[in-house]
């Protein structure tokens, strides 16, 4: 999962090596006052957590590795 814009890391849901499923927030960022959570697109398991809360991200940065 990549991040779709410039933004601050609010919240991180997911644990290394956790399940998720199709609609789960995975990541909490926030933009220009906007909250915009990152929704599973897959189901899986999480094998890396790229960011930390208060990280900057640019668009197309990782933010969580997921395998199926």
């Amino acid at each position: 999962m990549r991040a779709d814009m410039v933004a601050n890391v609010m919240e991180i849901y997911v644990t290394q090596g956790g399940q998720i499923e199709i609609g789960d927030t995975i990541v909490l960022l926030e933009s220009m006052k906007m909250e915009i959570p990152v929704i599973a697109e897959e189901a899986g398991k999480v094998t890396r957590i790229a960011v930390s809360v208060g990280d900057v991200v640019q668009e197309g940065d990782l933010l969580v590795s997921i395998t199926n």
